[in-house]
């Protein structure tokens, strides 16, 4: 080995390890920045009424303020009193337009990230968008043609992004069921089938 492979080596090893190194660090980076600026967010909103009080300022302090409330508003949303409330004021939202665009929308994105309130039944296999090719389905309803073929509303949303995609009738006989719930059937999707469960119930055709 010459001196010009010899230095051609190092210049490779010290590039990957350069770059090895860059990928490592990139996702801490962005993770710190993410918690400061989340953190400074709810300092920023409850310090100003916390600190006169206490006198002196804890960081994060705003932070566990803002859960409890958050948690304590989760609990009184979830009884009948506050459920009640609830409807009542979305349907006071209802009357301004902007504003009711705005909440609606935002309602349907998170919803839809909610484990407890999409609406899936189960989650199923079917052949989409061509033969021999598998997606999955949530399934959302079920109705009955005018030959008494039993169809299976499907919804099969898109990646990463789940609040979208189409609406399918299929056809019961044409789907395979799956043994994923539907929490589960949603991080598949999300994570672009990265956090698929290792064993599904997938054959490569459907039986005759």
């Amino acid at each position: 080995m010459n001196l010009k492979q010899f230095l051609a080596i190092i210049r490779i090893n010290l590039r990957n390890k350069l770059v090895a190194g860059a990928l490592a660090l990139i996702p801490i980076v962005v993770t710190y920045y993410f918690l400061k600026s989340f953190v400074g967010f709810f300092d920023r909103i409850i310090s100003p009424m916390i600190d006169p009080y206490l006198g002196f300022h804890i960081p994060g302090l705003g932070l566990i303020v803002s859960l409890l409330a958050i948690y304590f508003l989760g609990l009184f949303t979830t009884n009948i009193i506050g459920s009640s409330l609830l409807k009542i004021f979305e349907k006071w939202l209802n009357y301004i337009p902007l504003v009711r665009t705005v909440y609606q929308t935002t309602k349907q994105v998170t919803n839809a990230f909610s484990f407890t309130q999409t609406g899936f039944e189960r989650v199923v296999f079917v052949e989409y968008p061509r033969r021999g090719t598998w997606t999955l389905g949530f399934v959302t309803g079920k109705s009955t043609g005018a030959d008494g073929t039993n169809f299976i509303h499907l919804f099969i949303p898109t990646t990463p992004n789940p609040t979208s995609g189409w609406v399918l009738f299929v056809s019961e006989d044409d789907i395979i069921q799956s043994e994923m719930t539907v929490e589960q059937g949603l991080k598949a999707i999300i994570s672009g089938g990265a956090l698929t469960p290792p064993e599904i119930k997938l054959r490569t055709k459907l039986p005759e």
